[in-house]
């Protein structure tokens, strides 16, 4: 899994338990080399002590030997010099000539077991070359690792006469067994260590991610077309905090676009309202004054015809007037309808009692139950029935089929009040299914269009919705359904 798509709790709580083992590990690793450093320190250090020693001794016996100072006579001088040297210091001393050859070993088989009977030619120059006259050289011998020290002894004269060599054995065993129980205790101490960073990882990761998740389940619920609630909280981390304002004052400004926003809607929405009803009164407006002034230049007051001619004049007038209202109380209904008086309703008896006003004998009425109670409005139930019906009686008049015929089904379904209008009337063409419910949409010669969207509207209002389904030419099926609660 890659590390950075992962969560951000899971991602904390893995660099913390890391962040520990690694240290850890850094800490074991950093202890390991300081004491591989301070044993090879150690043991120089030794060496040395015990070499400065032990050249004080030689020194010593060669300044109160009775033989002859040289080189040849040091196997004499050092014949038992050499062991009581080496029970003293507990080392190993090994005498040889100038040259390399073995003169002289504390060690009693040196000849015939050790396999550096002579100095190599490698250290014999190192020991010729260097400043100091000293070198040691490391080997292993018998799986042992060996610091073999090589100096010149001098007379009195301070002129060599033999190299002393001083292997010396690196014990290491002591020093690892510190090492161990060191690395020991520090596993347990960092093992302890790790219980609690994965404790501590744990709430913590748990903590700020709270916070987060909070936030997230609250951006992923705003809604512009609803009131948001701010995030409340009490959380100390100054990001957190600058986060959770950050978002309240989104919201904040989100809600004023949003208002902003429903008043240009609506000032638009009322300015093409507007529009449409000047457009729809200029429509009678016009044979009104046509007809007021064929009157005036055609009045007799003599002529016998003139009540008659009154009378067509007057009832021209009148319908003219009639559409006005009803122009005017089409579109105060849809501007503005009644408050809810919601109630318990039998849908079943709202629906015959809607029907009883109409009276075309192709209105047949279907119920599938014998009562299907819902809250409802009875007066905007009413209008939702007989705008429907409306609607199909209108559609079989403009296409006047040979059986006309409009059907009203109501039934229940999955809690749910359904009522069904079919007719076999003109249908709805294809490109106009997406405009049926759109105030001021209306394929009819007469209506203001607002017949269709006023019940959308009020279907709406009650959490239930209104489909329909139209052959051309064959007929339309608007289908209502609403909650029975």
């Amino acid at each position: 899994m890659n590390f950075y798509k992962g969560s951000l709790r899971f991602r904390i709580f893995l660099a913390m338990i890391l962040l520990v083992l690694g240290a850890s590990i850094l800490i074991a690793v950093v202890t390991i080399f300081q004491y591989s450093e301070e044993t090879q320190d150690y043991h120089r250090e030794r060496l040395n002590r015990k070499e400065t020693a032990i050249r004080e001794n030689i020194d010593y016996v060669i300044k109160n030997t009775t033989y002859p100072v040289e080189t040849d006579k040091i196997p004499l001088i050092f014949k038992d010099k050499i062991y009581e040297i080496k029970d003293i210091h507990q080392l190993e001393i090994n005498l040889f000539d100038l040259e390399g050859n073995i003169l002289i070993s504390s060690k009693a088989s040196f000849i015939k077991e050790s396999t550096r009977n002579n100095i190599s030619e490698n250290a014999l120059n190192e020991l010729k070359n260097s400043t100091e006259k000293h070198f040691i050289e490391k080997y292993k011998e018998n799986d042992f690792e060996y610091q073999s020290s090589f100096s010149y002894i001098t007379d009195s004269q301070f002129k060599p006469i033999a190299i002393l060599n001083l292997p010396y054995l690196e014990n290491d065993e002591f020093l690892n067994k510190e090492l161990k129980e060191y690395l020991v205790r520090l596993t347990v101490a960092y093992l302890f260590m790790l219980i609690i960073a994965i404790i501590l990882a744990y709430f913590l990761s748990k903590n700020i991610t709270r916070s987060l998740n909070s936030i997230s389940e609250k951006i992923t619920e705003t809604r512009l077309d609803k009131r948001n609630e701010k995030i409340l909280t009490d959380v100390s981390s100054q990001e957190i905090s600058a986060l959770v304002d950050a978002y309240n004052g989104m919201i904040d400004e989100l809600e004023n676009s949003a208002a902003q926003l429903a008043t240009n809607e609506r000032e638009a929405a009322w300015r093409e309202m507007a529009k449409q009803v000047a457009h729809e009164i200029k429509n009678p407006l016009t044979p009104m004054r046509l007809t007021v002034q064929s009157f005036e230049r055609k009045f007799d007051p003599t002529d016998p015809e003139i009540h008659t001619k009154m009378k067509e004049y007057s009832n021209s007038l009148i319908q003219q007037i009639d559409t006005m209202s009803s122009i005017a109380s089409a579109f105060s209904t849809y501007a503005q309808m009644p408050a809810q008086q919601d109630e318990m309703l039998d849908v079943v008896k709202i629906t015959k009692l809607a029907l009883d006003i109409f009276t075309e004998d192709f209105i047949y009425f279907f119920s599938e139950n014998g009562d299907v109670i819902a809250k409802f409005d009875r007066t905007q139930l009413i209008r939702v029935i007989t705008n429907l019906i409306k609607n199909s009686i209108q559609a079989i008049h403009e296409f006047q089929p040979e059986n006309p015929r409009v059907e009203v089904h109501v039934y229940s379904e999955n809690k749910d009040a359904i009522i069904k209008v079919v007719d076999n009337g003109l249908g709805v063409a294809e490109e106009n299914s997406d405009k049926i419910f759109e105030p001021k949409f209306t394929t009819k010669s007469s209506g203001m269009g607002l017949g269709l969207a006023m019940v959308k509207k009020i279907v709406e209002a009650y959490e239930g919705d209104i489909t329909f389904n139209s052959i051309e030419g064959k007929g339309t099926t608007f289908k209502v359904r609403f909650p029975m609660k």
